[in-house]
């Protein structure tokens, strides 16, 4: 038999293959690229290892893994959805707010946002006319951590439907219905009109939804808004902030809600609406975004 004791980069057990995987990667130039690929390589072995993952094991996660790829599309993206329900999004929100106590908190992105929402003026509706639902006036104030007002910064909004779908999703809603983008004037302020969110459920027509079936849990998200939040010398601020009263609030699908993220959605039945066409039951929701210093950066629609 020949001799290959001298050839260090062959791995003869499962102990051996995971310093030979590093040494093989080891020129990688770009140095945090190099951390993460090291860290990956060392969790993952550690964790198959740890499993005794079997061959059919194996093979079943590469088809979740290709499945999830098919299934993403221009108008869903399975990718982030699957990311969302085991937590991953929420971990990385929570890693890179760790040290920003002051500023409000982020929430994760979700799969529904999209770019180049409508631009409106202050007070303006969100609503596609004739779209169902409880009015809701929403008025928001932008600060910095002294509190101090923010002028002209950016905030796009969107929400699902009184019946839990985005517009994305539902055929019976216009393009872009109940999605904007606002600037806050001199005092940090905006306000925009729209429809009561409900909660909802996430979509389980793929992979993701054999997944949370396995593992007996429900898919729903408690009623919330999306919020980015874009300022000049301020890192860009992507929240959410959820109804007071939703079901699910504690058992959010996706793990996404924060003690401090829970916004007052009150009803008022008082003939007083800011628009006078709204004669009956309304809700209003007020909540102030604080920003801390940075530099701003634009998130990526995962669909279009």
């Amino acid at each position: 038999m020949t001799d290959l004791s001298h050839l260090d980069s062959i791995a003869d057990d499962a102990e051996s293959i995971t310093e030979v995987v590093l040494a093989a990667m080891s020129r990688t130039d770009d140095a945090r690229l190099k951390q993460i690929l090291d860290a990956l390589v060392r969790h993952a072995h550690a964790f198959f290892r740890e499993v005794q993952l079997t061959d059919r094991e194996f093979e079943q996660g590469i088809e979740f893994v290709k499945a999830i790829g098919q299934a993403t599309v221009d108008d869903h993206n399975e990718v982030v959805l699957c990311a969302d329900v085991l937590g991953f999004s929420t971990l990385v929100t929570l890693l890179n707010t760790v040290d920003k106590t002051d500023r409000t908190p982020g929430a994760l992105l979700g799969p529904f946002y999209r770019g180049n929402s409508p631009e409106y003026g202050n007070g303006e509706s969100i609503v596609a006319e004739g779209s169902p639902g409880a009015p809701l006036f929403v008025r928001g104030h932008v600060v910095d951590t002294a509190r101090q007002a923010i002028a002209n910064a950016r905030v796009d909004v969107w929400q699902a439907s009184p019946v839990g779908l985005y517009e994305n999703q539902d055929p019976d809603q216009p393009d872009m219905n109940l999605r904007g983008s606002f600037r806050t004037d001199a005092d940090g302020c905006f306000r925009f009109r729209s429809v009561r969110p409900a909660g909802y459920p996430v979509p389980t027509h793929g992979p993701v939804g054999v997944l949370l079936a396995k593992q007996h849990r429900h898919p729903y998200r408690p009623a919330h808004i999306h919020f980015v939040v874009i300022a000049e010398g301020h890192e860009t601020l992507v929240s959410q902030v959820f109804a007071d009263d939703s079901e699910y609030l504690g058992s959010d699908v996706v793990f996404g809600v924060n003690r401090s993220l829970v916004g007052k959605f009150a009803m008022h039945d008082d003939g007083q609406a800011p628009d006078a066409d709204v004669t009956g039951p309304y809700y209003t929701l007020d909540y102030d975004f604080v920003l801390t210093e940075g530099t701003p950066t634009y998130p990526t629609p995962p669909i279009k």
